[in-house]
């Protein structure tokens, strides 16, 4: 759910605190590995790639 969905100002403040604390986590480990994380599709390859060490079309051709 996006901030601008929630339907309380309380939800909005916790949805803010949230993504705040997302790009400060992120920024950290890119710190900490020397390079950007991968974003969108190349992201999802990867995470796919480091549950098992198959991509996910490998998976869904199963």
């Amino acid at each position: 759910m996006g901030i601008e969905q929630a339907p309380t100002e309380r939800g909005r403040k916790a949805a803010r605190g949230l993504r705040k604390s997302a790009a400060k986590e992120e920024k950290k480990v890119e710190a900490q590995k020397g390079s950007d994380l991968a974003k969108g599709a190349e992201r999802f390859e990867e995470r796919s790639k480091s549950s098992d060490g198959k991509s996910a079309g490998t998976k869904q051709r199963l």
